[in-house]
């Protein structure tokens, strides 16, 4: 199997994250592997804002987690229990779970591909995150965390353009010294529906 399967194969969502911040070279590598991502006709949309300045992760991750109001999870249905969500777990305040960088996307409020775009730029740092050792977690409605007069302010503190907004965060750091890699679960039967024989 080729080394980009095995990362397709390995990689986890992380939640629990050590303070140390990630390397400045990972963290351009990181980044190159989002800018090029695919993006709908070539538009090279989406704009990346890399915070790693704990006081402001973990205001704008409050704020967040105050506007997101999942459906908690219960004894048979949850997102994870190695690695509990903060629809798992409400003793969790920060909805970035105190990652040393948050990279929040943005895109055009117009464009109809836009989320698709933040998408794939995101799984494609993931997989890149994730060949370095470095932790990954996508957030989705990342709107929430600006929700609020501070998350405005750092909006127009980043120069964010006001015909853009925030589609989804991805949370980078190391893995908390101890925890084990979380594993996969088995795949779901019946998901493939093959139609021909694919006969060359």
């Amino acid at each position: 199997m080729n080394e980009v399967m095995n990362t397709i194969l390995h990689r986890r969502s992380i939640r629990r994250f050590a303070p140390k911040q990630i390397e400045e070279t990972a963290l351009q590598q990181i980044l190159q592997a989002g800018l090029y991502a695919p993006s709908a006709g070539g538009r090279q949309g989406v704009l990346f804002a890399v915070c790693q300045d704990k006081e402001v992760n973990e205001r704008l991750g409050k704020i967040k987690r105050a506007n997101s109001h999942p459906c908690m999870a219960t004894e048979t249905s949850f997102v994870s229990r190695e690695q509990p969500s903060i629809a798992d777990d409400p003793k969790l305040t920060n909805a970035f779970y105190d990652a040393p960088a948050v990279i929040t996307m943005f895109a055009p409020k117009n464009f109809l591909f836009s989320a698709e775009d933040c998408a794939l730029a995101a799984e494609n740092m993931m997989l890149a995150a994730d060949t370095l050792g470095i932790g990954s977690c996508y957030i989705g409605q990342g709107w929430t965390a600006f929700d609020h007069p501070y998350g405005q302010e750092m909006l127009r503190q980043w120069n964010i353009p006001t015909d853009h907004y925030a589609i989804m965060q991805l949370l980078l750091g190391y893995p908390r010294e101890g925890d084990k890699h979380p594993t996969a679960k088995p795949r779901k039967e019946g998901r493939i529906i093959r139609i021909g024989e694919g006969k060359e």
